[in-house]
């Protein structure tokens, strides 16, 4: 027994020895001890995802990197916006929905209907991300990024920068069109945002805190969120909810599927301090190309209404109106000549389908509809005493018509450098008003300029010739020039306002 337990002890003893011994020759000696590294693995990829087809891809987030960052930019944004005190009186700070989320990048707040002394302009300067669409230099960003910027500037991937000029805004979706002089630019292509699923890898491309083309992915956490950021009132959410990690700087960016196509773009994020934590946002990509293909045809969004007060279903609506479904979208109130109300569709029924699409909340019903423009026809499906029923709906514009907005009002807005439109007969007969045109967006141009005009203000007249529409308004400014008085009034006030300002012919 005891040879056993020694022999073991001895040749421990030996080892250790030539070990600590050979050590201190090759120090001793000066010599170093070579260590081999490898530089590759056996395998590049070796984690699987399936396709729409069933076969199974390598999930390379190197390939869609390569593919998608250098047609990513950077945007700087430059505005000059006075500080207002309000003629009345107290001066107001509106604070902005979207510096929860992003900082100070640019957005303008909501203004208070009442006419301001502008004080101290400052410089403010916001940067945010877009992404190149087209080989023409057209960029699709956030309108939150360059809202009211007097300076665009866009940097590419490889660094080289040019001046940005704003092709049309939408509000309601958050969404701009800029485009810069430049040809044969990367960009990137659209998908088909109605086929992705949750779960799916993608990957958002974008300059948070200005570190430039940061590359993070993560999964589809849920379709057709509504988050309640935007404060437009006709505003549109029907986000694709993220884990991809989004933070300060990448709104704008893309959003994308691991073939490279561009599935949303990237908006806003819920955190409780403003930075990434673990929820991202981005306005689905077919919504972006509808949006983007009516600013570069009309300059504006054209958008259909159904004309119906909604309420999402659930629980509590099921049990109070004795619902024979669990999800949907409830029509509370149509309102009369309406779409809706044209089509057949009565208050109490609940929309479970569009154009076969499953419809379950608010924001479903919101997000397939503003993909469609006034005049265009829709099939709904209802509930409706348990039950189903398709009607034909031909969707109508704000105005209550089919018509699209003309082109010609498009100059008349640059122009004046303002966002227009015509009264709605419902808000002009409660005025006691025969019609008028609202300024629904003050722009960089000649009403800022020259006037302290608030967002709202209603024209009735300009130099005592009455204005009911858009049309009106714009004969009568078409071939002016020189001074012009506009005469108005604020929905929410019974005084009359004038403004003078120059036009050029």
């Amino acid at each position: 027994m005891k040879k056993q337990i020694i022999l073991p002890a001895l040749v421990a003893f030996v080892v250790s020895a030539l070990t600590f011994g050979g050590f201190q020759y090759f120090q001793n000696n000066n010599k170093t001890i070579q260590i081999e590294h490898v530089n590759a693995t056996p395998s590049s990829s070796v984690l699987y995802a399936q396709d729409k087809d069933g076969d199974f891809i390598p999930m390379d987030f190197t390939k869609v990197a390569a593919q998608t960052t250098d047609a990513v930019v950077h945007i700087k944004s430059t505005s000059t916006r006075p500080t207002s005190q309000n003629l009345y009186g107290q001066g107001q700070q509106i604070p902005d929905i979207f510096e929860r989320f992003f900082g100070p990048e640019g957005v303008r707040p909501q203004q208070p209907q009442r006419p301001q002394r502008p004080q101290n302009p400052q410089a403010r300067v916001g940067s945010g991300s877009g992404v190149i669409i087209n080989k023409d230099g057209y960029i699709v960003t956030n309108n939150h990024v360059i809202d009211d910027a007097e300076d665009i500037e866009v940097t590419l991937y490889d660094n080289r920068t040019f001046k940005a000029k704003v092709i049309g805004t939408d509000p309601t979706t958050d969404l701009a069109l800029i485009q810069i002089k430049e040809k044969n630019l990367p960009h990137i292509p659209f998908a088909d945002s109605d086929n992705i699923k949750v779960g799916e890898w993608v990957v958002a491309v974008g300059n948070p805190f200005n570190l430039n083309s940061t590359v993070t992915a993560g999964i589809v956490s849920a379709k057709g969120r509504s988050i309640n950021i935007l404060r437009e009132q006709y505003a549109i959410e029907s986000f694709i909810q993220t884990d991809a990690a989004i933070n300060p700087g990448n709104s704008g960016g893309a959003l994308v599927r691991l073939d490279g196509s561009l599935v949303g773009v990237n908006t806003a994020i819920a955190s409780p301090t403003g930075a990434y934590s673990g929820y991202g946002f981005a306005v689905p990509s077919n919504i972006v190309q509808k949006v983007v293909g009516d600013l570069l045809e009309y300059g504006t969004v054209q958008r259909g209404y159904l004309g119906a007060m909604i309420r999402g279903v659930d629980a509590n609506l099921v049990k109070e109106k004795d619902l024979s479904v669990n999800t949907g979208v409830y029509l509370e109130k149509i309102t009369e000549n309406s779409a809706a109300d044209e089509a057949g569709l009565q208050a109490g029924d609940v929309v479970v389908a569009i154009n076969g699409n499953t419809i379950k909340t608010n924001a479903d019903l919101l997000g397939n509809i503003a993909g469609y423009r006034p005049g265009e026809k829709i099939d709904i499906t209802v509930n409706r005493g348990s039950k189903e029923k398709t009607f034909t709906v031909t969707l109508k514009n704000k105005s209550g018509n089919t018509e699209l907005v003309a082109k010609e009002s498009l100059a008349l807005s640059q122009k004046l450098g303002a966002e227009l439109q015509t009264l709605e007969e419902d808000v002009a007969k409660k005025l006691g008003l025969r019609g008028g045109v609202r300024v629904t967006k003050i722009l960089p141009g000649t009403l800022r300029k020259s006037t302290n005009m608030q967002e709202g203000f209603i024209i009735t007249s300009v130099d005592g010739k009455g204005v009911r529409t858009v049309e009106d308004l714009e004969k009568i400014v078409e071939r002016k020039d020189g001074g012009v008085m506009v005469e108005g009034r604020y929905e929410d006030s019974d005084e009359t306002f004038y403004y003078a300002f120059g036009l050029g012919a």
